[in-house]
């Protein structure tokens, strides 16, 4: 990735699409509701430089069955698969899922890797509405066949008739049940000899890692890969509370970068580049700041003074705010008290976009301004392809983010922060053929990628195993793949992952 500081006028004023030429074939119109069947097929086209890639899209229902054959739950899922790529079964597949919990599988599906992909401006900033949509040069179609699954109470997935569906909602629920789909899906689509990547976002990290043991202890499918996309593994280190010092020190970075993407800061740390400035965070993070959060109120007076000057230079904040803060930042303080003065806040997902508070003088910020930028684009976008070309005619509310996040339950987590990181040892320690794609995103104040560092470097993983752990950075937020050059980017860098994985590039 560059490193080369956007402009001011990322975010403001007019821009032009670029123009995008389109190849799809149409399905038919879908049957009437009474004789609709659960899946719905058509044929499809994407264009991705010079290359047309020909593919098979199916939408709709698959039943998941007990052990025992009774119906357990109706997942919703998109499927593409290339034509013209021989053997099925000798071709790597994906799946991929988003987070929450409570989301559906919408935002990689038709922002990173799906074969159409919603228009945005070219750094990711929405546009008027209707919402349109445009070939994607981000698709992995070309090194992998796809599936997009929506865990159930997300998109139109439920619980079978008569089954509570609260027994879905929290952790371990979430993971049998999706590992079940797989596993029943690569049965009846003959896809066992496939490699089989997983595709996760945000809490969709923590589902990809539980579903790496799960698989192979329950299942015994090994898996070829993980693509983590803004991971979180670790609870601990995003949770701000009494006690847990740990998010203030890995989310300093991010602070800091936030604050030069703004020109927040002072004139010698404004003027450096984003990396440089990113290694002054880090190593102040890690070393003094670390140390003096750990005093706690044993810290002496002298070296507090010295800690909130040098916190101000990296976060644009004044030494009298920190001090009120005992040092201590809490992300939506951050995002409030960084550009008050200006009457501006920043976003949680993605810190590059602004937004304005009625309240000016309250504590913390109102609303995430990257969240509301883009969902209205991806929820519109996602309802016409549905209908319009995946010709899946939906009866019910397709739920993009269901609000399950307070119904969730944490299982044998629930006095505890909720840590998936042993799963990944375990399943990367049981199968040493595995390895790990991690993206992280600059800006991301969600998950912020110093944050996932720590935990890779606490994961305890044997020495022989740590250089199948990679990890690339954007210049953009939780979603990087919103900015053109990231989606690019991104794209690159997981074909090139599958691609290492199965020996060549189709």
């Amino acid at each position: 990735m560059s490193e080369s500081k956007p402009t001011s006028a990322q975010y403001t004023g007019e821009v032009e699409l670029p123009r995008v030429q389109v190849a799809l074939t149409l399905n038919t119109p879908p049957a009437a509701s009474s004789d609709r069947p659960p899946v719905v097929e058509s044929q499809g086209k994407v264009t991705v430089g010079e290359r047309t890639l020909a593919y098979q899209a199916k939408a709709g229902h698959f039943t998941v069955r007990t052990d025992d054959g009774k119906p357990w739950a109706e997942f919703f899922f998109t499927a593409y698969t290339l034509d013209g790529a021989g053997e099925p079964q000798n071709r790597p597949l994906l799946f991929a899922f988003n987070g929450g919990p409570g989301s559906s599988s919408v935002w990689l599906h038709m922002g990173a890797w799906g074969p159409r992909r919603v228009v945005l401006g070219p750094e990711g900033e929405a546009l008027p509405p209707p919402a349109r949509l445009a070939d994607n040069p981000g698709t992995l179609l070309d090194v992998a066949d796809l599936v997009f699954i929506d865990p159930v109470g997300t998109g139109l997935s439920k619980a079978a008739e008569g089954v509570d569906a609260d027994q879905f909602w929290n952790v371990e629920g979430d993971v049998d049940s999706v590992a079940a789909f797989i596993t029943q899906y690569l049965t009846a689509n003959g896809r066992w000899a496939s490699p089989i990547y997983l595709g996760g976002e945000s809490y969709g990290t923590m589902r990809s890692a539980g579903l790496a043991q799960k698989l192979q202890g329950d299942h015994g499918l090994y898996l070829a890969g993980i693509v983590l996309v803004s991971s979180v593994l670790s609870m601990a280190t995003i949770r701000f509370a009494d006690g847990n010092d740990l998010p203030y020190v890995l989310y300093l970075p991010a602070y800091a970068a936030t604050a030069w993407y703004h020109n927040a800061l002072k004139p010698a740390q404004q003027k450096l580049a984003l990396r440089d400035l990113l290694a002054e965070a880090e190593e102040f993070a890690l070393g003094d700041y670390a140390s003096g959060l750990l005093l706690g109120d044993r810290l002496p007076a002298s070296r507090a003074r010295s800690l909130r000057d040098r916190l101000s230079r990296l976060t644009g904040l004044s030494t009298s705010y920190l001090e009120a803060a005992r040092l201590r930042i809490d992300m939506g303080r951050f995002n409030k008290e960084l550009l008050r003065d200006r009457g501006q806040t920043v976003g949680r997902l993605d810190s590059r976009y602004l937004g304005r508070d009625r309240a000016l003088v309250s504590d913390s910020y109102e609303y995430d301004p990257s969240s509301a930028a883009l969902s209205g684009a991806y929820t519109s976008a996602w309802n016409h392809y549905l209908g319009s070309e995946l010709g899946f005619r939906a009866e019910q509310r397709y739920q993009i983010l269901a609000p399950l996040y307070e119904k969730w339950g944490y299982g044998k987590w629930g006095n505890r922060y909720l840590n998936f990181s042993d799963c990944l040892r375990e399943a990367m320690t049981h199968n040493p053929s595995l390895r790990v794609l991690c993206a992280n995103g600059y800006y991301d104040l969600a998950t912020p990628y110093f944050a996932t560092e720590h935990t890779f470097a606490h994961l305890g993983l044997h020495e022989s195993l740590r250089d199948h752990l990679q990890m690339t950075y954007y210049e953009a937020g939780h979603m990087m793949y919103v900015k053109d050059e990231c989606l690019h980017q991104l794209g690159a860098d997981v074909r090139a992952f599958v691609a290492a994985g199965a020996g060549t590039l189709s």
